[in-house]
């Protein structure tokens, strides 16, 4: 135990006392001579206040020896050798008298901390009773993905707002993902979004969700807003089509017509019924799909998408949304703009956002198209954030 206090010794009290040391050596070398009496007045009247300078230097170490003494026998460690493994956590779980109070403790990621950086991680508010999922007004999501896309899209998002206690929901549309219709059968947009219609439908009374939607799932939430008001607590568009009423998915793309040459050489129609008939879907050019929808995203997830992606159906497009105030404009709607987008690009994004303004816009730098996969905790902590604006 010995040993063990003076591996912990902090440095200040040790040299506030070596002059003392030395002091005391010269005196009993001398011992006598003019400045003998003179240097015991002075030790008596300071022993009894370096007698209690040691003892709570010596209660220190002890309690810090004794308290990583206990942790490693709860850990099963400090057995069969003579001497204990040293902590090099313990100088941030017991910092040195002389260290500055109520330090917080290091963060283990590699990555500097920003400006905008919360102290507190959203699971951390959570856990430590700062916001409790109780108080919200729903902890449910529900995540739509975009043209082309499936539920596959929105797997880390899933996993970082299941690891907050959120319930999430995350659906195949009509002929994407793992759903069998038949993509090129679909006739309506009412047909493609049955799935996420299906579930509003059977959500119990008084019970509400946040929808999000990317993409062209924009325009599937919207639909639903219409539909099931008093089901949806708030709506989140991100970069995604939100569209007023009477125009299409199709009527929003050609504002942006000759500027997106890059949307334009990736598009392959399919004619299924034939040349002299509409399109029934729409393919992206699997060569352009890292420039157009993933230029910042993982090579992995670039990799995921290519072997998932699906057509789009073409008729839900064309579709015009009818809207009104009382059903779509009483959901609370919120925006999320992606700076990096090549498909919608920025420029788009804000026109839909003056012809229609939102409760709130946030801008996610760095993010491309599927900012799922390039911007998973910045997207999860806007989430995260929206879902906690008071209902009043």
């Amino acid at each position: 135990m010995g040993n063990l206090c003076s591996l912990f010794a902090p440095p200040k009290p040790v040299k506030k006392r070596r002059p003392i040391t030395k002091r005391q050596s010269s005196g009993a070398g001398s011992g006598s001579g003019p400045n003998s009496n003179r240097w015991n007045r002075v030790r008596s009247s300071s022993s009894r206040r370096d007698n209690k300078f040691e003892d709570a230097v010596i209660q220190e170490h002890a309690l810090a020896a004794a308290a990583i003494l206990f942790r490693q026998q709860n850990n099963g460690g400090g057995g069969g050798g003579g001497s204990l493994p040293f902590d090099r956590s313990s100088s941030q779980r017991y910092p040195a008298s002389g260290s500055k109070k109520n330090q917080l403790p290091r963060s283990s990621s590699t990555r500097s901390r920003s400006s905008t950086d919360p102290l507190l991680q959203p699971h951390q508010f959570l856990n430590q009773g700062v916001i409790k999922l109780d108080d919200l007004e729903t902890n449910h999501f529900v995540l739509v993905h975009g043209g082309g896309f499936g539920a596959w899209c929105w797997y880390k998002t899933i996993a970082l707002l299941e690891e907050d206690g959120f319930k999430v929901t995350a659906i195949d549309l009509a002929g994407c993902g793992i759903n069998s219709y038949n993509i090129n059968g679909i006739a309506s947009l009412s047909q493609y979004v049955k799935p996420l219609t299906d579930i509003l439908e059977k959500l119990p009374i008084g019970e509400k969700v946040i929808l999000v939607g990317h993409d062209f799932g924009g325009a599937c939430i919207s639909y639903a807003m219409e539909l099931f008001p008093s089901k949806i607590s708030k709506s989140i568009f991100l970069a995604a089509a939100m569209l007023t009423n009477g125009q299409s998915t199709l009527d929003m793309f050609s504002l942006q017509a000759g500027q997106n040459d890059l949307m334009r050489k990736a598009q392959i129609f399919i004619y299924t019924n034939g040349n002299d008939h509409p399109p029934t879907a729409i393919d992206l050019d699997k060569a352009l799909l890292r420039d157009l929808l993933f230029n910042q995203s993982p090579s992995k997830d670039i990799a995921l998408a290519s072997v998932s992606m699906r057509s789009i159906p073409f008729a839900p497009v064309l579709e015009k949304l009818s809207l009104s105030d009382a059903n779509y404009g009483s959901v609370r709607r919120y925006y999320i703009e992606t700076l990096e987008d090549n498909a919608i690009p920025v420029t788009l994004q804000e026109n839909m956002i003056n012809s229609s303004p939102p409760e709130k816009v946030y801008r996610l730098k760095g993010a491309d198209h599927a900012p799922f996969f390039s911007k998973p905790q910045a997207l999860h902590k806007l989430l995260f954030e929206i879902a906690r604006i008071s209902s009043t």
